[in-house]
């Protein structure tokens, strides 16, 4: 099987950038795939890409270098398999709030296999194409399982998802969870009570040998985190710095019609 990439970044305690993708449209994942991050994730909770649009863009991603990644819309048996089956090599998973919610997410990406307990069935179809005849072997070594921690019961019961066996990391949601620490969607990361969030679910992480990841809104923010020590960081997604760059050039043409 094809390898993921991320987990050799991460088995040498190397800090991953990954791109996100809000738009459907394959183009635009093949683009933002080729732009050097080490990973892209396709939205599907929040992101405009439905099933169809979602393989449509994994399959653009095949062309890239970047390890391809989906937020799927829930904690779903069935939803995670059909990423999975699509292509995905790894999923994220919103509104972990237990460690039974993330056995329960951390089982879908499994197979029950090699003493391995999992609940996800068989039929990779794409994914024999992009990761190979011997996909089954390896994929339970290979695909990433990510739990998101967005809310006070997640935030409460981190230590015990974090040791859910079938789950690879955390990845921490900071828009919800500023808004379940009464803080807003936009609160900053470096506010104490959001910091203090963020340092415990990192910690819970590093005691269970597991990575966490962040989404972050700028690109300075992805730098903080960085150096903090996370393992995968999201410098905002693609409705964001298309939305910088027009403003940009149209800032520039003003000024030089002022001028």
């Amino acid at each position: 099987m094809k390898n993921n990439h991320l987990r050799e970044l991460f088995a040498r305690r190397q800090t991953a950038v990954a791109g996100w993708m809000s738009l459907d449209s394959a183009y635009a994942a093949e683009v933002v795939g080729s732009c050097g991050f080490d990973a892209v994730v396709v939205d599907c909770q929040h992101g405009m890409a439905g099933h169809a649009q979602m393989v449509a863009m994994l399959q653009a991603l095949s062309h890239t270098t970047a390890v391809p990644l989906v937020r799927v819309s829930q904690n779903n048996l069935a939803e995670v398999n059909r990423a999975l089956d699509a292509g995905a090599y790894g999923i994220i998973c919103p509104l972990v709030n237990s460690a039974t919610e993330a056995r329960a997410f951390g089982r879908a990406c499994r197979y029950p296999l090699g003493g391995v307990e999992g609940d996800r069935s068989f039929g990779p179809a794409r994914g024999l194409l992009v990761g190979g005849n011997d996909y089954a072997d390896h994929a339970n070594a290979q695909i990433l399982a990510l739990a998101m921690i967005e809310t006070l019961d997640g935030l409460d019961a981190v230590e015990a998802i974090a040791a859910v066996p079938q789950i690879d990391g955390l990845f921490i949601g900071p828009s919800d969870l500023g808004i379940a620490l009464g803080l807003g969607p936009g609160a900053a990361h470096d506010h104490p009570a959001m910091a203090a969030a963020i340092e415990r679910i990192h910690a819970a992480g590093n005691a269970a040998g597991k990575v966490t990841g962040i989404w972050c809104g700028s690109a300075e923010m992805a730098r903080d985190m960085r150096v903090k020590g996370l393992q995968l960081v999201v410098p905002g997604h693609d409705v964001i710095w298309l939305k910088a760059e027009i403003k940009r050039r149209l800032a520039t043409i003003a000024a030089s019609t002022a001028s």
